[in-house]
């Protein structure tokens, strides 16, 4: 059975940038003959993937030509959980199964958020900055501030998406000492075992003092955070979004801005990334962006590949895992 494995052919598209030289890829390496791209562009696809049993991919798209071009191909399984990269009519057409990897991003997503809005509320990095480069040193005072100090406790925080990313960003928020609320998605039917009161969008937006997006990108949610909707939010409140950049209308969340209807804006994700020049949240007030980095700890890394080879394994063992085709 060893010998047959070995001669298993395992492609993996974008390494990067789940391995920035710091992940371990043995357990692939045991199952077959391991081929690590960092980067591959569509013009490079289907000439490496041709002669693949076993194909990794990130964000690196399969088409239904791509299914076509690889007639040894049987096993997909995309380092992410999100799998729309992947044609899967096509891949069913071609008997190919596909798997993803879920949840293994839950701890890291749900500490971004909230490193996020503690960012908005405290400004530790903004801070820091202004006292390397001299602000401190320079003060006539022991202690000065450069923006507004928000305490959370007693602050009333909506999550638009209570999966496990939004029930863990609940659940540390309530630690610090905020109510908990959570809203009705577009397109949804009510969740009744909800951890939390579950209110309308129009019931639960101008009650809350963080509003914090963790629902998946569809067609009811594309564009959801749009100038109605932060028209029902609070002067004085914040908008974080760590799940899907299209969510969010980035032109008119940059307007509410610039005209003061709310606190502020921080994300993690941009409906195009890398953002182009002139996405306008670059240049708004009271912004905070990270480079898509919620998914991307160290340890949540490691169980994005332990999990990975773990689905290969299963499926050489004829019981495929983490199915999605």
């Amino acid at each position: 059975m060893a010998e047959e494995k070995s001669r298993i052919k395992i492609v993996v598209l974008d390494a990067r940038p789940a391995d920035v030289g710091d992940m371990d890829w043995s357990a692939l390496e045991e199952l077959g003959e391991l081929n690590l791209y960092p980067n591959t562009s569509p013009a490079e696809v289907i000439a490496r993937i041709a002669d693949a049993d076993v194909v990794y991919t990130n964000k690196v798209k399969l088409p239904a030509a791509a299914f076509e071009a690889a007639p040894k191909l049987s096993l997909v399984s995309v380092l992410a959980t999100g799998y729309d990269v992947i044609d899967l009519d096509a891949a069913r057409k071609a008997g190919v199964t596909v798997s993803n990897v879920p949840a293994y991003s839950t701890a890291s997503t749900a500490q971004t958020a909230v490193a996020l809005l503690l960012e908005l509320t405290h400004h530790a990095g903004a801070h820091d900055m202004s006292v390397k480069s001299g602000d401190w040193a320079n003060s006539p005072s022991f202690a000065y501030w450069k923006f507004p100090l928000t305490e959370l406790d007693g602050k009333t925080l909506l999550l638009v998406g209570t999966g496990s990313i939004g029930t863990k960003v609940g659940t540390i928020c309530e630690a610090l000492g905020m109510k908990v609320l959570s809203a009705q998605l577009p397109g949804r039917s009510s969740k009744s075992d909800s951890p939390y009161p579950r209110l309308t969008l129009d019931e639960a937006l101008p009650m809350a003092d963080v509003v914090s997006l963790h629902c998946p990108a569809t067609p009811d949610t594309h564009g959801l955070a749009n100038t109605a909707f932060l028209a029902k939010m609070k002067p004085t409140a914040f908008l974080l979004n760590t799940a899907r950049g299209v969510v969010v209308n980035e032109a008119d969340v940059a307007q509410a801005l610039f005209d003061g209807k709310i606190a502020g804006f921080a994300a993690d994700v941009l409906s195009v990334e890398p953002p182009p020049a002139e996405n306008p949240l670059l240049s708004a007030p009271h912004t905070v962006l990270t480079p898509h980095i919620a998914w991307a700890s160290t340890e949540s890394r490691r169980r994005l590949l332990d999990v990975s080879a773990q689905n290969l394994k299963a499926f050489l063992n004829g019981t495929p895992q983490n199915v999605v085709s």
